[in-house]
């Protein structure tokens, strides 16, 4: 069998809140295969951000076992996190957080400039993303000038650009309309799939969590 692309053990986060202590995580446990599209279902305020963001090395004080890439993420410093974000590791937000002034294009070709990659291999890969997004005729556009479908396939074009090897997804559709979340989610699928990159999917959504091969549920700190 594969090694997990991801792996927790025990995974545990609480916070401070008025001289109360609140526990987010309780001791999660999860592995994902590669090429494996998960679903990380729970209603709003049940960890599921608190989650993808253990996983993604952004934050500090979790308790537990990280593994990515058969690295233990505890064993890392602060540079090291750095590059396995890099290396490792893509982003969908639910929003875009793309770059004001550079063009869709643009903002596909910078990480890959930022991980050494040629600009001419970067704009290649960039065009070639865009165009499976069908986003062909958009490359020159800035995200004011993208609509807000539009202006997520550009995040998902750059959370793939340096072919990670886990994608993760933080309600990626949740602020679009029914119509341009199918869409968005479908291509989405589409392109991790076709890249061979795993996801981890955090949404609310019980029908757009049904399209991908397996559903966990976030349920009072634990995946069951």
């Amino acid at each position: 069998m594969s090694e997990p692309v991801v792996l927790l053990e025990g995974l545990a986060r609480s916070f401070e809140q008025g001289g109360v202590r609140i526990d987010v995580l309780k001791g999660v446990d999860l592995a994902i295969a590669p090429g494996e599209i998960v679903a990380l279902l729970g209603p709003s305020g049940s960890g599921k951000s608190t989650l993808l963001q253990a996983v993604g090395l952004l934050e500090g004080g979790f308790a537990g076992r990280i593994a990515i890439a058969g690295t233990e993420a505890s064993r890392l410093d602060a540079a090291g996190r750095t590059t396995m974000r890099r290396n490792h590791l893509g982003f969908v937000y639910q929003f875009h957080h793309l770059l004001p002034d550079f063009t869709a294009l643009e903002n596909v070709l910078l990480p890959q400039l930022v991980s050494g990659i040629a600009r001419a291999a970067g704009e290649q890969r960039a065009r070639e993303l865009l165009t499976a997004l069908g986003l062909e005729h958009r490359l020159d556009h800035r995200p004011s000038q993208l609509s807000g479908g539009e202006q997520q396939r550009v995040a998902v074009a750059r959370a793939l650009a340096n072919r990670p090897q886990l994608v993760l997804a933080d309600e990626p559709t949740g602020n679009l309309d029914e119509h341009t979340a199918d869409r968005v989610l479908a291509q989405f699928l589409d392109l991790v799939r076709g890249t061979g990159s795993a996801a981890l999917v955090a949404t609310h959504n019980e029908r757009l969590a049904a399209r991908m091969d397996r559903v966990v549920r976030l349920h009072d700190g634990v995946l069951i």
